[in-house]
């Protein structure tokens, strides 16, 4: 993997995994009802949990490739078109609403499971996996995995501390705007070598 692939790969990771999405509104509204320590049980279990979800994911892929060559090719087009337009939805995304107090935080193997069922996670891990890790060699797919477990556990712990500091940061529309514009620029910027290679 050159280092502008590698570059590209941490900008997505970066993008995909900081931006607002179930996981993120969920550590956000533990971090504020429960604190950072009662929610990193919650936190791990969501990086560890994506983490094994990708190298599964890239597993799997990597039959269906062999067998299905232009099921990569159209993957591709479409995981673009949808990084394009979730660019659009990170830049336009309303303020966060508070979550409700009542409840216990999730446990790991909850958190782990819950990527299973999550949109977002799918889309972030089928995204990874074929853009990135074009030829779906084992090695691809672990450097992809690697690198979401060195950006995405300290990007999502950012969430927890958000929650705790929820009223000051987040209710502030100018910072809000300013992050969401920033995160869906970097997340189209990650598009640029597969694009234009």
């Amino acid at each position: 993997m050159t280092i502008e692939l590698l570059t590209a790969l941490a900008s997505f990771c970066l993008a995909s995994s900081i931006t607002p999405g179930p996981n993120n509104l969920m550590l956000m509204a533990s971090g504020a009802n429960f604190g950072f320590l009662k929610t990193t049980p919650h936190l791990l279990g969501v990086g560890f949990g994506f983490m094994l979800m990708v190298f599964l994911v890239g597993i799997g892929l990597a039959q269906l490739f062999d067998n299905y060559p232009i099921a990569h090719a159209i993957l591709k087009v479409v995981s673009v078109v949808y990084l394009l337009y979730l660019a659009w939805k990170i830049a336009n995304a309303a303020p966060i609403s508070a979550a409700d107090s009542q409840g216990t935080p999730m446990r790991f193997l909850q958190a782990a499971a819950f990527q299973w069922v999550n949109p977002k996670a799918w889309t972030m891990a089928v995204t990874a996996v074929t853009v990135y890790a074009p030829d779906t060699n084992l090695i691809s797919i672990l450097i992809v995995s690697a690198m979401f477990g060195l950006v995405n556990l300290p990007s999502i712990s950012l969430w927890v501390v958000l929650g705790q500091q929820m009223a000051r940061i987040l209710t502030n529309p100018k910072r809000l705007r300013l992050f969401n514009w920033t995160m869906a620029a970097l997340l189209i910027g990650s598009l640029y070598p597969v694009l234009w290679p």
